[in-house]
């Protein structure tokens, strides 16, 4: 990590040095342990941002324990850690145990050097398809226990054995839950929640089909209000998003190797530039 006395200095070199500019932002933000002082502010968008004055989810809370945290990704906006309080408690009504949480995001936000183009702001978290178990994992499991994908081997069905009525109760409260943006989800979570009869479908909208979510869930908030640094993700298309737009999914068309080369990794000159002032403050 970087020394505690060096970021003081450290935005004048990232403005002053192009080289410095030009190094992958994931490198710079993932060497940095520790939140700016002073009040919450995301600052850009989802995949291309940063945040000041982020605070950290414990480890441990009524209904929640955190995974990987070895990691160091349980920071966000104050809202991002009050939703997760607040759905590990809501969630209970269901006889839900408790929470498993991924991962939220760095200390000062920005690019990680592994698992996410997105969870730049202190406004996206990652929470287990799986309840907590009935006691305090050790740090061990923490690092070792794996989430468990909720469809058939090779399929892109759900595995009944593993999301059902619980898991969909969970996402029912998770979207019910003011700030919600979007939550992404494996396009077979979603068929079974469209397929589900519900006396109020409208929480469906903010449930979207994405890559990759089979064995947990991605919630991501709206901007705090008033915050204008901070950029919105376009509105979820209108309705519930069981028609064609899922059936896309079930297509062979989203799956298809990518022609184009990989875009390099972001660096700092990409970001904001406000966000080296983030990089480089106290």
């Amino acid at each position: 990590m970087l020394p505690f006395r060096l970021l003081g200095f450290l935005a004048i070199f990232l403005i002053a040095s192009p080289a410095l500019a030009q190094q992958p932002a994931r490198d710079l933000f993932g060497a940095v342990d520790h939140p700016t002082e002073g009040p919450s502010i995301p600052v850009g968008g989802y995949a291309k941002g940063c945040i000041a004055g982020a605070v950290q989810l414990p480890a441990d809370g009524p209904n929640w324990q955190a995974m990987r945290l070895s990691r160091d990704r349980r920071w966000g906006t104050p809202e991002l850690v009050q939703y997760i309080e607040a759905l590990a408690q809501s969630s209970t009504q269901d006889g839900w145990r408790g929470l498993l949480v991924g991962d939220m995001g760095q200390a000062r936000g920005g690019p990680m050097k592994s698992g996410h183009a997105s969870h730049q702001i202190g406004l996206d978290v990652d929470i287990w398809l799986q309840a907590m178990p009935d006691h305090t994992l050790s740090a061990k499991e923490r690092e070792t226990i794996s989430a468990i994908s909720v469809l058939k081997k090779g399929t892109r069905q759900i595995d009944p054995r593993h999301f059902g009525e619980a898991e969909r109760l969970l996402l029912y409260r998770a979207a019910q839950l003011p700030g919600v943006a979007r939550i992404f989800v494996a396009p077979g979570i979603k068929r079974s929640l469209c397929e589900t009869k519900w006396r109020d479908r409208s929480f469906l909208q903010k449930i979207r089909p994405w890559y990759g979510h089979d064995d947990h869930f991605h919630v991501r908030l709206s901007c705090p209000p008033g915050v204008a640094s901070c950029l919105d993700q376009n509105p979820a298309p209108a309705g519930d998003g069981c028609g064609e737009e899922l059936d896309y999914w079930f297509t062979d068309a989203p799956y298809k190797p990518s022609t184009s080369p990989p875009a390099p990794p972001l660096t700092l000159a990409d970001l904001p530039k406000a966000c080296a002032a983030v990089l480089g403050a106290r």
